[in-house]
């Protein structure tokens, strides 16, 4: 089994997928990593059951630790004494104990006062220590197999009725000074919580050891653990401006402590600002307001590289033994970069002298440097292009193309021309080269919108690099607002040459079709117009992708009209409404400050919520009430097969009016989900009508 130089470990929310999960400890096993620590997060998950998964996966790979080896380990990280009895922490031991022999960690910490009263639990911050130092006592007496006196005197004691368990480090994961201090006393380790400064964690684990050394123990002999919260991107100046934009993180930024603060050289007042703007849900001002230098000091952010780097600094720094990469965002891009980093850091710690820090890696500071050239105005930008080879240079180039034209969109475009042309299949008029053209032309008049739609949005002010935007290529300098026309340009003049070819097959009623296509995506959002700037957006998109659309394919396609086209374009185009109506609820406030008058800014949140629900349930309807009338065949039926998702986005939508905006930051990129399997399943329902009549 590999193991890495220096140990390091892998930390993980209970949340998401727990297939990926046990996949993902796994593969830092393999790379080997010391350990995955699973973070027990009051209500979401459950961090023993993720935990379990993991353990119960890890041993049926039946891959034993070599002889004096200690092997990976599953650790739960922490758990909490006032939500779990000592005795019920004792049997979740055990049983983890029989799951992963000696390979079991647990963590102890009280969590948040505020959580505990939220479930009516009593905290009283004096009792927690000792409450904290009995679990402890308790948990070692049940697992050696010894007896437990009853908590309630003339009662039985307590007979641990499972065998004496291996070693199970108990870690101590809190930051008060009594915590610190009893997990030097009487722990096997101490565990750091995320977003803690070098400074921070540096005096902290100086009290953890001298309480050791105090109590008669070797400080050396006991382990010290830190999550490190961290985000890699393709350069460190892309990680920051995304970290600014993701919740979590503003939240992590506005309850750090004002020791935490004044050790790491930062004022409390700065924590307070980004604290208003983050009650306020106001993400887009609380990200704007944190300096860089802020989320450097209590995270890692950069490149897989800069990560390992800045890990390697805790380490050596802050003398914290174990370092623990937690995503930021918990997902398969970034688990994968971290142990990549992880290995990198192992490296670093075995050829460098010990102490050495991060300063003696200019790397750092050169990557800074060089994020910083090019447009920065709003902390964005890329490494400067002159220090990039003609490949390196082509390949940004491109995606920052790739990411302005949001392809992943498409489905909007592409859905109600292949609805057209499978009318004309069963019809029995279908043309494949008018069919393509079709195609063609509905994607490239959708790529030159996506294009002007950015540009004016920046322009505006909507856009900005905390925006939670699909695309930032023009704020973070990927595009320039020059490159960009030029590439709407060639969409649109590329339209416009396949329109002449259909011109010529099916006469000037194209010609029609295409100025109402052409003038719809342009002004959009481009003047004199600007109609999703006056509350236009959202019924204009329902008729230039619903029925404009669906109706111009099947022309185009057969040279006639179709009353059945008609038709199938009202789901079609109501559920493209509702991405563009799910966009702007979820931007009301950006689109407000910025004087931008959407639909959804001017009913109101609790109105837009109604009209976006009514969006995605529309379709539903429609296509009953059509198959019922006999207006389209039953096998269109078969697109109910898109409920799941139907009731991802509902659920998504109901949160959201409760105020929870994080339920619905990604609500298009779901919308535009539903959509495309919607369509593609009322597309194979027409299809399928066509055989079922042959």
């Amino acid at each position: 089994m590999r193991t890495l130089a220096r140990p390091i470990g892998l930390g993980l929310a209970a949340r998401g997928d727990p297939e990926e999960v046990m996949d993902w400890s796994r593969r830092a096993r393999d790379a080997g990593l010391d350990s995955v620590w699973i973070h027990d997060s009051y209500f979401e998950r459950d961090a023993v059951s993720f935990g379990t998964a993991i353990a119960t996966g890890l041993g049926a790979d039946g891959r034993e630790p070599a002889v004096g080896e200690a092997g990976f380990r599953v650790a739960l990280g922490a758990v909490n004494p006032f939500t779990r009895h000592p005795v019920v922490l004792a049997m979740t031991g055990s049983a983890l104990d029989e799951l992963l022999p000696g390979r079991i960690v647990m963590g102890l910490g009280t969590g948040l006062p505020l959580r505990l009263k939220q479930m009516g639990i009593a905290y009283d911050p004096r009792a927690a220590v000792t409450r904290v130092a009995e679990t402890i006592e308790q948990l070692r007496t049940l697992w050696s197999g010894e007896r437990l006196p009853s908590a309630t005197p003339g009662l039985p004691p307590i007979q641990p009725m499972f065998p004496p368990t291996h070693r199970i480090p108990l870690f101590i994961a809190a930051y008060r000074k009594e915590f610190v201090a009893l997990a030097g006393r009487a722990a096997d380790g101490y565990l750091a919580r995320p977003a803690e400064s070098i400074a921070s964690l540096r005096g902290i684990l100086e009290r953890f050891r001298a309480a050791a050394a105090e109590a008669g123990r070797d400080p050396e002999s006991i382990e010290s653990a830190g999550y490190l919260l961290s985000l890699v991107d393709q350069t460190r100046r892309e990680a920051l401006n995304r970290a600014k934009r993701e919740p979590f993180v503003i939240y992590m930024m506005s309850v750090l402590s004002d020791v935490s603060l004044r050790r790491a050289g930062f004022d409390s007042e700065l924590r307070d600002r980004i604290a208003e703007a983050w009650r306020a849900e106001d993400y887009t001002t609380a990200g704007n307001l944190i300096p860089d230098e802020l989320l450097d000091a209590f995270m890692l952010c950069g490149t897989r590289e800069d990560v390992a780097q800045r890990a390697f600094a805790f380490h050596t720094e802050a003398r914290l033994k174990l370092p623990l990469l937690q995503p930021v965002l918990q997902e398969e891009a970034q688990i994968r970069e971290l142990i990549e980093a992880a290995a990198l850091f192992a490296e670093q710690a075995v050829t460098a002298p010990e102490g050495m820090s991060e300063r003696a890696f200019p790397s750092i500071g050169e990557t800074t440097r060089r994020s910083a050239a090019g447009r920065d105005g709003q902390g964005g930008g890329l490494a400067n292009d002159r220090e990039l080879t003609p490949t390196d240079r082509l390949r940004r180039r491109a995606a920052g193309a790739w990411e302005i034209l949001r392809p992943f969109a498409y489905t909007a475009s592409v859905i109600p021309v292949l609805a057209g042309g499978a009318l004309a299949a069963v019809a029995g008029q279908f043309n494949g080269l008018p069919f393509v053209a079709a195609l063609l032309g509905a994607v490239l008049l959708h790529s030159g919108t996506n294009v002007i739609n950015e540009i004016y949005d920046v322009r505006q002010g909507i856009d900005s690099i905390t925006s939670p935007r699909a695309s930032h290529a023009i704020v973070k300098g990927r595009v320039s607002e020059g490159s960009a026309f030029g590439l709407a340009l060639v969409s649109f003049v590329a339209a416009v040459l396949v329109g002449f070819y259909l011109i010529s097959l099916r006469g000037p009623a194209i010609v029609v079709l295409g100025l109402l296509g052409l003038a719809g995506g342009y002004f959009y959002t481009a003047p004199p117009f600007q109609y999703k700037y006056r509350a236009l957006g959202v019924p204009l998109v329902f008729l230039l992708m619903g029925p404009l659309m669906v109706e111009g394919a099947f022309f185009a396609v057969t040279g006639d009209w179709s009353f059945q086209a008609l038709v199938v374009s009202v789901p079609v185009g109501l559920l493209v409404a509702a991405i563009l109506d799910g966009n702007e609820w979820r931007d009301i406030s950006e689109d407000t400050r910025a004087g931008i008058s959407t639909l959804s800014a001017r009913i109101g949140r609790e109105y837009a919520h109604y009209v976006y629900v009514a969006l995605v349930l529309g379709p539903y309807i429609t296509l009953g009430l059509a198959v019922a009338f006999r207006l389209l065949p039953p096998a269109t039926i078969l697109a109910i097969l898109s409920l799941p998702f139907l009731a991802q986005v509902v659920r998504s939508a109901e949160l959201g009016a409760t105020g929870q905006a994080r339920a619905i930051a990604m609500i298009d990129l779901q919308t535009a989900r539903l959509h495309m399997t919607f369509g593609a399943l009322l597309v194979a329902g027409i299809l399928l009508s066509g055989v079922i009549r042959g």
